[in-house]
């Protein structure tokens, strides 16, 4: 037996026999993708099945400004490697992606879209209104106030010339591991979108060593000027999320981030 196949024997599971059907296949596709832009550390896929993930187990390690200087780095790459449209699941999957945890993942739409604005309105805010509708957790005014967001989008009010990056998807520090190789990406909802978007769920939720990573990712592709002011707009879908499935204060922070850009 190698060396590596002694390594990729030592493996973390992630199982669920009811999973939504591709649901385990669909993550593994992320995986492959985003390693395959060969940019940042993406943890290693080592079988897959309708109810299961083999992933190669990873060693955690302390945090350094070394590795989120080159986490920084390697996202600008993994970004600029691109993706076929805004909204366009990672190769080798087709329809729909999924987001949020294992035991209630909500769909997540696909589709292939030349404006980020119409993307993120058709593809992210407007379901998840819907989706928000459907199980009672948001009511008439807030579903109104995330479609009066959408109508903005779909307009194209925050579209730039930036072409479709290859995202993470699900980008908090949670699905960040620190290890001998460097910050390794995990569990993504990879997908093509604006590159902004990724940054902005790192802000939302905190990852050590943040303004590092931040920094980098500027020196190795500089982000036009106001992205603190358009933060909240690529938070609103991962919040909105949190409202649908968990309630309590994210529907509060949902209607705060969405105020300032539906009017």
């Amino acid at each position: 037996m190698t060396v590596r196949e002694a390594r990729v024997r030592e493996v973390f599971r992630k199982q669920r026999a009811d999973a939504p059907p591709g649901f385990f296949a669909c993550e593994a596709a992320g995986l492959d993708w985003l390693r395959a832009a060969d940019a940042v550390p993406v943890v290693g896929v080592v079988d897959v099945g309708p109810g299961h993930l083999d992933l190669e187990r990873l060693a955690s390690v302390p945090p350094s400004r070394a590795a989120a200087h080159a986490l920084g780095v390697g996202l600008a790459a993994m970004h600029d490697a691109g993706a076929p449209a805004f909204g366009s699941p990672p190769d080798g999957w087709a329809g729909e992606c999924f987001f949020g945890p294992m035991s209630d993942p909500l769909p997540m739409p696909t589709g292939r879209f030349a404006a980020w604005g119409e993307f993120y309105a058709h593809c992210r805010l407007e379901p998840i209104a819907r989706q928000g509708s459907r199980r009672g957790a948001l009511g008439p005014d807030d579903t109104r106030l995330l479609d009066a967001v959408a109508a903005r989008l779909a307009s194209g009010d925050w579209d730039d010339d930036d072409t479709p990056a290859r995202l993470h998807g699900d980008l908090w520090g949670g699905n960040i591991m620190w290890t001998p190789q460097g910050a390794t990406l995990i569990d993504p909802a990879a997908h093509g979108g604006h590159r902004e978007a990724d940054l902005a769920m790192l802000t939302l939720f905190g990852l050590p060593h943040l303004d590092d990573v931040i920094a980098a990712y500027q020196q190795a592709h500089p982000l036009r000027p106001g992205l603190r002011r358009r933060m909240g707009l690529h938070q609103l879908y991962p919040v909105a999320v949190h409202a649908v499935l968990f309630g309590g204060h994210y529907v509060e922070q949902m209607r705060r981030l969405a105020a300032p850009y539906a009017s």
